[in-house]
């Protein structure tokens, strides 16, 4: 029996014939295959003890099941015995059954078809042999038997693309493949630059979408809000006519539903759909803006010609009057985003990431699922079951250390980052849930036979365990793909390795406890507090420090050559002392490595508004290597989105004077007055994101909210549709008569609000350390001269 290599796209689990059937469909080099995985029980564990009482509840309600011993435990420490079922709908039924009479059950929703991939320790590329069949060109094997695979898949993408009408109708689709470029479109054919499919109506339009799926047979889908937008219409469209969206590989239809949090969610067997957005999102980027306009603008340097917050209103002017022009438009959308993904290696980072934890490829986070995928399986085969989801009353582990900063102006400060300080502690002070539950049953000490000693009762063993080696071999896979120059696996490396931390500090994972986060946060709050200590009996003052980050000044002005030159030799001596520290005090390697980050030539620590202490996670500093310079903005108004254009200036510019000792004078007086003086109007738009209903905003309604009530309001009488109803960005403006949505400006500026909301707090926020104040600069008499 020959033996396959694929990658899996997409993962279900049928029931025929009252089995179960797990289906996968995978990407080989042959084309796509659907792989058919018999015998596969849905299974739970329930404490031995509980076993009669389980066994009488489910033979008394019908409930078809099997009892089995299994040589695993609770982290308490009691027996479990595995129940297996014929089908989910069993399984599902037994849970609830047994729920009511409040016996424990463990591992409940762990799936059926992530427990068959995960125990089997595949993650996205497979292995697989069994018996092959044919139907409808599409190549099927049964009784398929799977393992593992370092399999490498080359995929299919197209991006998609919709217009539609104010209601919804649809005008046409926009297809970017490699296999195939065209927008289907409802009209009579006319000459364009687009390659255009006519079609006479919606219902034809559906049917041509369906059958461009079954000829050009991509295996990715992307575009941009793809899932709440396009295919929600489509899906609804498709209802509408009675049409069945079926785009799925073997004419499967799409199943699409819509959470408790209206947020759509669609499945289609064979092919997986990725959100441009999201995966940006899950793969660390930030915009101020999420727009596709504005994201092609950052990444590509280019953008849609089309520049509309109403854009369904443009479409529907171009429709009625220049249907070749909004066929170019939405092709235009549809290769942004193909060059997006393209550029930035999204697809990629999306395979990768599966590659390494097992996660659908379009998964946005996982972080939890992640870590269950890789830590569960080697818990089993270390004789334990999985804990249950915590209750609500959880404690919380502390947060990341921030000492309290020391305010002013400074030359010459030095930034130091412990690399990955959270991975680093888990691998030298052997943190993991296993070894926690080991530890506990040992004295602590430094000998082999002892165990390492935590915070809040927490000790962790010294060889049992899986978290630290899982954190040493992605951290070397790490190095080794930046060695390589593979910015895409040492990006999805880092992501998934910062992760753990954050899994373990949080109460929606099944490892949460306590002990393991605080044993990570607060030993990472001594190790900064230690560092501090070190640094000043060197000589020099430490002035913040944050998380993994301290700031220190070197009480005078260096040359680039002469800060590096100590960072290096403070770095040095850091790292020795930590080694001998960790190995005399817990008999332990130390995995902790402080690095030498940045030199700031200027750097401004600010103080807190209103008052004279020093603020925390906000501050700025002038960086410069060679010829090239430039400023560092964190959590000031030019790193923030809800800032105006006109504050990012004006901070930009004002800094940059005074970190080169500059008369800010003029320059002050000068924003001053053209703001006033409605010189600089186009840089006054706030951008605000509605991150929910508008109808559930009640109490200390914001700006940008009654900004958007007020434009809907006007849409509304206009006969327009509702632009911000369900979430959405606003842009407006302060007038004199309130906030007012930018596209239905009514009311005169208000110019005063800019100077005293804008230009006057980030003035206030450094003239005060070079001897000016901003009120007395401003004074119109003193403006006079």
């Amino acid at each position: 029996m020959n033996i396959n290599q694929g990658f899996i796209l997409t993962r279900q689990v049928k029931n025929i014939d009252n089995k179960n059937i797990i289906e996968l469909w995978v990407s080989t080099r042959q084309g796509p295959r659907l792989l058919k995985i018999e015998g596969e029980r849905p299974t739970f564990f329930v404490a031995f003890k509980h076993v009669k009482l389980v066994n009488k509840l489910l033979v008394l309600h019908n409930i078809i099941f099997e009892l089995k011993p299994v040589p695993l435990k609770t982290f308490q420490n009691c027996d479990v015995t595995a129940c297996y079922f014929q089908t989910i709908k069993d399984s599902s039924e037994a849970l609830l059954l047994l729920k009511r009479n409040e016996i424990i059950v463990y591992e409940s929703d762990i799936r059926l078809v992530d427990r068959y991939l995960m125990e089997r320790f595949i993650k996205g590329s497979i292995e697989y042999t069994g018996h092959k069949s044919s139907q409808n060109n599409h190549h099927f094997v049964s009784r398929a038997q799977c393992r593992p695979s370092d399999y490498k898949p080359n995929l299919c993408t197209v991006s998609l693309n919709i217009s539609t009408s104010d209601n919804g109708a649809l005008y046409s689709v926009g297809l970017d493949c490699q296999r195939d470029t065209r927008v289907i479109m409802i009209g009579q054919p006319e000459v364009a630059e687009t390659s255009i499919q006519w079609v006479t109506d919606e219902k034809s339009l559906l049917l041509a979408l369906n059958q461009w799926f079954k000829k050009f047979d991509p295996d990715i889908i992307v575009g941009w809000n793809i899932i709440n937008f396009d295919f929600r219409l489509l899906n609804s469209r498709s209802q509408f006519y009675r049409v069945p969206l079926s785009i799925g590989r073997n004419n499967r239809n799409v199943l699409f539903r819509s959470g408790n949090d209206q947020k759509g969610y669609i499945s289609i067997p064979g092919r997986v759909v990725i959100d441009g957005i999201e995966m940006l999102k899950t793969a660390t980027y930030h915009f101020r803006s999420w727009s596709l306009e504005s994201v092609s603008q950052k990444l590509l340097g280019e953008s849609e010609i089309i520049h509309s917050i109403d854009r369904i209103k443009v479409d529907r002017k171009m429709y009625s009057f220049d249907k070749s022009s909004l066929a170019k438009y939405s092709m235009l959308d549809c290769i942004l985003v193909r060059r997006i993904f393209e550029q930035e290696n999204l697809l990629d980072f999306a395979i990768e990431r599966s590659s390494l934890t097992g996660i659908e490829l379009n998964r946005s986070g996982g972080s939890v699922a992640a870590f269950t995928n890789l830590y569960l399986p080697q818990l089993h085969r270390s004789g334990y079951v999985a804990p249950n989801m915590h209750p609500e009353d959880w404690t919380a582990s502390p947060g990341g250390y921030v000492m309290d900063s020391l305010p002013g102006i400074y030359d010459s400060v030095l930034v130091f980052d412990y690399k990955s300080l959270y991975p680093a502690i888990i691998r030298s002070f052997l943190i993991d849930p296993l070894g926690l539950i080991e530890g506990l049953n040992l004295p602590v000490g430094n000998a082999k036979d002892t165990a390492i000693e935590g915070f809040c009762g927490g000790k962790f063993h010294r060889e049992r365990h899986f978290l630290p080696k899982m954190i040493k071999d992605i951290w070397h896979a790490s190095e080794q793909a930046k060695k390589n120059n593979d910015h895409t696996l040492s990006q999805a490396l880092k992501i998934i390795m910062n992760s753990f931390y954050g899994v373990l500090g949080s109460s929606g994972c099944r490892f949460f406890d306590t002990r393991l986060a605080s044993s990570i946060t607060m030993r990472g709050h001594e190790i900064m507090k230690t560092t501090k200590k070190l640094i000043e009996e060197q000589g020099y003052k430490v002035i913040y420090g944050d998380t993994d980050s301290t700031f220190v000044t070197l009480n005078g002005v260096y040359s680039e050559d002469q800060a590096d030159e100590i960072g290096k030799i403070l770095t040095t001596k850091i790292n020795v002392w930590w080694k001998k520290e960790l190995s005399q005090r817990f008999g332990i390697d130390s995995f902790l490595e402080l690095e030498y980050e940045t030199h700031y030539r200027k750097f401004l620590m600010p103080t807190i508004r209103g008052s004279e202490i020093g603020s925390k996670k906000r501050y700025a500093g002038l960086v410069s290597k060679g010829s090239d310079e430039k400023i560092i903005f964190k959590g000031l108004e030019s790193a923030r989105s809800d800032w105006t254009p006109l504050a990012q200036e004006f901070q930009k510019k004002l800094y940059m004077l005074i970190f080169h000792d500059q008369d800010p004078s003029k320059y002050v007086r000068s924003m001053v007055k053209r703001t006033l003086g409605g010189e600089l109007s186009d840089l006054l738009t706030y951008q605000k994101q509605l991150h929910r209903p508008l109808h559930e905003y009640e109490k200390n309604i914001p700006p940008h909210v009654r900004a958007a009530r007020m434009a809907d309001e006007k849409n509304y009488c206009l006969g327009r549709p509702l632009q911000y109803q369900n979430r959405g960005r606003i842009e407006y403006l302060m007038t004199i008569s309130g906030p007012e949505a930018k596209d239905y400006l009514e009311s005169s500026i208000d110019y005063q609000h800019y100077v005293d909301k804008q230009l006057k707090p980030i003035a206030e926020a450094i003239l005060p350390f070079v001897g000016y104040d901003f009120h007395q600069l401003i004074d119109p008499q003193l403006m006079l001269f």
